[in-house]
């Protein structure tokens, strides 16, 4: 009993470090490798424990659907990484340039892997390692350790958006904790606005729900006090950080999270106080329509800038259809687009991503990557109507904020690449991790419930 506790007490003190770490260093998508490796390393703990407890449990078949889509992400930069024969790779589509090379410089023909770039190929597969571990962690985390980490979350947001504040009150030029940064902008711990909007309507979710939760105990209303002052703190932050995409989803977040606060709330009559995470986030669209409208509505004003994203996506488009049906390696994006990339498209801009998650995956993983998206898709549809379907507890209350929470993300990586931040990631894996629980039973999400319920 001591061990298991014990094993217990580091599973959930690893993924509170995986989570700071992630947070704190990974907010960057390149350059950085030593933060990064910091991150993946600070994994390596997390993803043991949790693999041995995880393979100590007598549940695992109820966990192969989710399991089995986990160890098929990991295994495919591995298997991208396989030397293959030159009768074989020189015959894959998008490798004429690479066989010209050779030939031009007189190098044999040797057993070369899959990817075009192997070198970062490997480096996408220590990329998933945070979001790995985060995933096993949360299957064998107990009930209140998974729920300190989504409080945990909550404060890194909101911490996050005073990070934020303070870069706009310093006048844009200080506290940006990155180099390659959008100086002048709110971005708190990233290195793009962009996704600091994400990760605060990922905590949109989560705080109503534990909020309204509190509406079914008595005791202290504080938890929902501290909901509306969340809601309204990240309607301010969106305005402020001024991203499209975070504006845009704002409203469809808040709706659905409401939908399940009052689900939290016992799914009766909504009540007064419930009510008022409507009110906060009521006034704060008002004082930001107020204060802000003119620089946020100046984002969207299609004379403005040109979209370069948008413009770019039909070359990606073209590019990944010639390197069909395996692609062209994951973290090949920036080599492969470089070189197709046309000459009147030339700035001194940097196009790093393609701006879109669906159409880069099918550049660097061809039809495996698509099976693998619609794979999830189904896991998330699944698990989704279970959570939803299921009563009334906190961790089912966590469930379904998590099913808000990824679809935002999936919604938002449709124009722009969040899961390629290591912080983004590994929220994205302690969301599926709770969803993945969907599937257990309500007295072994909920042992205090249990308890009390066998005290009667």
């Amino acid at each position: 009993m001591k061990f298991r506790l014990g094993q217990q007490g580091g599973i959930a003190l690893a993924a509170l470090v995986l989570l700071a770490f992630s947070i704190v260093l990974g907010g960057a998508s390149r350059q950085h490798e030593l933060r990064l490796a910091l991150v993946e390393l600070a994994a390596l703990p997390l993803l043991v424990l949790g693999l041995l407890a995880l393979l100590k449990r007598d549940d695992l078949s109820a966990h192969r659907f989710g399991l089995g889509l986990a160890v098929a992400v990991a295994a495919l930069p591995l298997l991208q990484l396989i030397p293959l024969p030159p009768a074989v790779w020189t015959g894959l589509p998008g490798r004429d340039q690479l066989v010209l090379a050779l030939e031009v410089t007189g190098i044999p023909q040797g057993w070369l892997p899959l990817t075009l770039t192997p070198d970062k190929t490997w480096r996408s597969f220590l990329a998933l390692l945070p979001a790995l571990a985060m995933f096993v962690g949360l299957l064998v985390a107990q009930a209140e350790d998974r729920q300190r980490l989504v409080q945990f979350l909550l404060g890194a947001a909101l911490f996050s958006i005073l990070l934020g504040a303070a870069q706009l009150a310093s006048g844009g030029n200080q506290l940006y904790p990155w180099l390659t940064t959008d100086a002048g902008n709110v971005t708190g711990f990233f290195a793009n606005r962009n996704h600091l909007a994400t990760l605060v309507l990922i905590g949109v979710p989560f705080a109503t729900v534990l909020g309204a939760a509190s509406l079914r105990r008595s005791g202290s209303r504080l938890p929902l006090w501290l909901s509306i002052l969340y809601i309204a703190l990240a309607a301010v932050a969106l305005g402020v950080i001024r991203s499209r995409a975070g504006v845009v989803l704002f409203a469809p977040v808040l709706g659905a999270s409401l939908l399940a606060a009052w689900a939290a709330a016992g799914r009766g009559r909504p009540r007064p106080l419930l009510l008022g995470l409507v009110g906060g986030a009521a006034i704060a669209i008002a004082a930001v329509g107020a204060f802000a409208a003119a620089p946020l509505l100046a984002r969207f004003d299609p004379a403005g800038a040109p979209e370069g994203r948008f413009e770019n996506w039909p070359i990606v488009a073209e590019a990944a259809e010639s390197h069909l049906p395996l692609g062209s390696g994951l973290g090949s994006f920036d080599t492969i687009y470089r070189s197709v990339e046309p000459l009147e498209r030339l700035d001194p801009t940097f196009f790093n991503q393609a701006h879109n998650d669906y159409l880069e995956t099918w550049l660097e993983a061809g039809w495996l990557g698509a099976a693998l998206i619609i794979a999830f898709l189904v896991w998330f549809a699944r698990r989704s109507w279970t959570a939803w379907r299921a009563g009334v507890s906190t961790q089912r209350d966590l469930q379904r904020a998590s099913t808000i929470a990824i679809g935002a993300v999936l919604l938002h990586s449709a124009a722009d690449y969040p899961l390629r931040t290591a912080a983004l990631a590994t929220v994205f894996a302690l969301c599926c991790g709770l969803l993945e629980l969907a599937v257990r039973a309500d007295a072994e999400l909920s042992p205090e419930r249990h308890r009390r319920s066998r005290s009667r």
